[in-house]
């Protein structure tokens, strides 16, 4: 039976006719990005077989798991705690269509939460109309001279419902109304005080460190965290807010995962959560897209499907507007003017760094990519989105670190990386000797972005080869071409005779990670072989700057840019690329995804389909490589 629905008395009659028991079901409190009328489905439920969670009149399941259950258990504490870390850093609420950027409207205020009308928890929780009157009334009498913030629902701020206060009834210069475009959690963390009736956002206040007023008898009161108004009964235990947390969002809620269809824990809906409600967040004031190929539009459509229609291809450059989107490589300084930027957002896309099995270069899209407002990852000469998360990487929570040591063990085991693409060394070419490493050498596109922009004084695959025999000479060095080179698409090639020249053997369509396995260490201009490498255990040289040096991981004979200061581990260093840099998109369902489901596709083959029209353009390109520079 849903709750106490309109409804929930035909359940109940028709148990009582069958003798049957009944099982109470709700959302949990990690709901979703948007709300239930806006039909999103949650990634949790709770279900308890005495009555809903926030009906007082009796006990709960979860009042008993408060009450009587283990809850000081260190590992279930440490999953608490690095939940409510993640939860405050993320912004992540019941409902999460909301912009953390946005700021409260005034600096020095009360809070006070608003609730809709005639809701259950409101009637079931020993509370009423008259409560919300008492509580915005102690707010002005408790706090004279701070300015009174009204937090509505957000199925008030969309207007599907209605509240207990509107403008009209807060029209005293003191009292305000704020809607749902400000994060719940920007509101809680800058607060004086908090007051509220029976509102999960009473519980998330605990969170932050507050002592909420609370004026009915919702599930988190009564536990010697909050100030109640109304005596606790059968709660009989002092909580602390981790053993609170562990209790509601551990224990009580089943969890589901919508990419898996199947029942998860706490920390796989969190991953999910965080990377849909990012999407919502960054994307739902649409994009004016720019210099984006024709084939990659209707991937990006899907991929950016929370702009909606406010996603615009256009020709001609215009100074206003949403966002500006621009294919990195296409942004010039020009362009970048044209837009409007610095005062309007300038947004660089790109590729990510687990993107396909296959090649761009064969039209094959991506399912990861990133967009960096402040420049792009390969261009060290500025500083970029990712620079500044590893930047802030040095000292991570613990449960970050987890999380990507566990992405780094799976990334391991399933050998992938960027492309995907080769065939498996079936004969590893043996070193000389202990004291003679072998050296993977990848090569490069010579007109790759990251090498104009970051490859320092070598740029050409035959220089960096030389290099490496004048430094290794003793080694046996493996040359890997490029991909896109070996299809004859991108510059960069070198003859066989002449690489061999000074390497002792040459990599035809190999896959990448088969050649780092093979190796010792690993020499670069820019390549993100050598990041994947770093993943590997591998040592790795680099005569450029690229987005992983720098950071204490690598032995850098570029011009490595001094904003580079923290010190990394190679988790972090995973934490930063793979996690929190890129976006990801599933191709089973159509919708953002943590980088974990990506892993899990790319795994088991799965990518995004190519239209009929995109496999004859990429046969077509195949077709034409010969002569790639005249229509690239």
């Amino acid at each position: 039976m849903w709750g106490d629905s309109p409804n929930a008395w035909r359940g109940r009659l028709i148990a009582r006719w069958r003798g049957a028991s009944i099982l109470n079901v709700e959302d949990a409190f990690l709901r979703s990005v948007r709300t239930g009328r806006d039909g999103a489905p949650p990634l949790g439920l709770v279900i308890d077989s005495q009555r809903p969670y926030f009906d007082c009149g009796g006990p709960s399941d979860l009042e008993d798991i408060l009450n009587r259950g283990n809850l000081s258990d260190p590992d279930l504490l440490e999953r608490a705690g690095n939940g409510i870390s993640r939860i405050k850093r993320a912004h992540l609420s019941k409902y999460n269509a909301f912009d953390p950027s946005v700021p409260p409207p005034v600096a020095d205020y009360v809070l006070v939460i608003d609730q809709t009308r005639s809701d259950a928890s409101i009637r079931l929780g020993d509370a009423d109309a008259g409560s919300f009157r008492r509580m915005l009334a102690a707010a002005r009498a408790e706090n004279p001279g701070r300015t009174i913030l009204i937090k509505t629902h957000p199925e008030v701020s969309n207007g599907k419902r209605r509240g207990y206060f509107s403008a009209m009834d807060v029209s005293d210069g003191d009292v305000r109304l704020v809607g749902g475009e400000i994060s719940p959690h920007s509101l809680l963390k800058s607060a004086h005080r908090v007051y509220c009736v029976t509102s999960l956002m009473g519980f998330e206040a605990l969170l932050w460190g507050h002592r909420p007023r609370v004026f009915g008898r919702p599930f988190y009161s009564g536990w010697g965290l909050t100030d109640d108004e109304h005596p606790a009964h059968r709660r009989e235990r002092a909580l602390s807010v981790e053993e609170l947390f562990a209790g509601a969002m551990l224990r009580y809620p089943i969890w589901y995962d919508p990419f898996r269809d199947r029942l998860c824990e706490f920390e796989d809906v969190l991953d999910t959560l965080e990377a849909q409600a990012r999407a919502w967040r960054e994307d739902h004031r649409g994009y004016d897209a720019h210099e984006i190929r024709l084939w990659k539009r209707g991937h990006l459509r899907k991929f950016l499907s929370d702009a909606g229609k406010g996603l615009r291809f256009l020709r001609q450059p215009r100074a206003d507007g949403p966002p500006a989107l621009v294919w990195a490589g296409k942004l010039t300084r020009e362009l970048e003017r044209a837009l409007g930027a610095p005062a309007r957002p300038v947004i660089r896309l790109e590729d990510g760094f687990l993107r396909s099995r296959g090649l761009g270069a064969e039209l094959v899209p991506p399912l990861s990519l990133v967009l960096d407002d402040l420049g792009i990852y390969y261009d060290p000469r500025s500083e970029s989105r990712l620079e500044r998360i590893l930047n802030n990487a040095e000292n991570l929570p613990a449960g970050n670190l987890q999380r990507a040591a566990r992405l780094r063990r799976r990334l391991l085991e399933r050998r992938l990386g960027k492309y995907n693409v080769g065939k498996a060394l079936s004969h590893p070419p043996q070193g000389q000797g202990d004291s003679a490493p072998t050296i993977l050498v990848p090569g490069q596109v010579e007109d790759d972005a990251s090498i104009l922009t970051g490859a320092g004084k070598i740029r050409r695959n035959i220089d960096l080869l030389r290099l490496v025999r004048m430094e290794n000479p003793d080694a046996r060095i493996l040359y890997k071409p490029h991909p896109d080179v070996e299809a004859g698409l991108r510059a960069g090639a070198i003859r066989r005779e002449e690489a061999l020249e000074f390497a002792d053997a040459v990599l035809e369509d190999v896959d990448a990670i088969s050649a780092i396995e093979a190796v010792d260490e690993l020499w670069t201009m820019t390549s993100l072989i050598g990041f994947e490498a770093l993943i590997r255990g591998k040592r790795v040289t680099c005569t450029g700057a690229p987005f992983y040096a720098g950071w204490g991981l690598t032995r850098d004979l570029g011009p490595v840019p001094v904003r580079r200061k923290a010190l990394l581990s190679v988790d972090a260093l995973i934490w930063g690329c793979l996690i929190a840099y890129p976006r990801y998109f599933d191709p089973v369902t159509g919708t953002a995804c943590p980088v974990e489901v990506v892993v899990d596709r790319l795994a088991q083959g799965r990518e995004m389909p190519r239209s009929a029209g995109n496999k004859a353009l990429a046969r077509l390109q195949g077709l034409l490589a010969s002569v790639s520079p005249f229509w690239r």
